[in-house]
């Protein structure tokens, strides 16, 4: 199917929607294979979602959402406006993230993590004056991410875990426990909060 002058080529599964400006199966090259969305998914007007890229059910997007190829995404997943996944990400089921999100190459997320809004993950740390190679943060099964944190190449978030809201991540946190401040400085997560993230279960039908 085409729009305009732009390729696509994708699979929608049964009672998905897409806004009228969206884009899902954008061709990046030649030969790359359809963008494969599961049942229900909702995306919004403005959103890219290249070819090479799988999706599982009930996928969401806010408006004007970019995801690149070779990215893959399990079920319930939303990503809020004006975020970006670039290629070779893996999201996990359960995911929430928030709008204006940064995520680059080869970032891992796993299931029922929360990544607050304008939160910045990184990949290389020297960008343009080594040649070291990419490593992107991985996020471990129900931690959380607060608004404007920001994420070194190669940290680790454990599972449980919590980054404060304008924390900047230096290294690795440990499962169940929190980070805070610039850099973060780690400390035992407060008992009130030793359990994963709720699942995603609100949809918004309406918009």
């Amino acid at each position: 199917m085409r729009a305009g002058r732009v390729e696509l080529r994708a699979k929608l599964g049964e009672g998905c929607v897409v806004q009228e400006g969206a884009l899902v199966g954008l061709v990046y090259s030649p030969g790359c294979k359809p963008a494969v969305i599961g049942r229900r998914a909702r995306i919004r007007s403005g959103s890219v979602i290249y070819c090479d890229v799988s999706a599982g059910e009930e996928l969401e997007t806010g408006h004007g959402v970019l995801i690149r190829e070779h990215t893959r995404i399990g079920d319930r997943v939303l990503i809020g406006s004006h975020s970006i996944v670039e290629n070779r990400c893996t999201i996990g089921s359960e995911v929430s993230i928030q709008s204006m999100v940064y995520i680059p190459t080869g970032t891992v997320i796993e299931d029922r993590v929360f990544i607050g809004p304008m939160a910045t993950l990184t990949n290389h740390r020297y960008p343009l004056r080594d040649s070291g190679e990419l490593s992107a943060p991985v996020l471990r099964r129900g931690a959380s991410i607060g608004a404007n944190a920001t994420l070194l190449p190669g940290i680790e978030v454990g599972e449980g875990a919590f980054v404060a809201a304008g924390a900047v991540v230096t290294k690795s946190v440990p499962p169940w426990h929190l980070a805070v401040g610039v850099p973060a400085r780690h400390e035992p997560l407060p008992e009130e909060l030793r359990r994963l993230n709720r699942r995603r279960v609100q949809r918004q039908e309406n918009i």
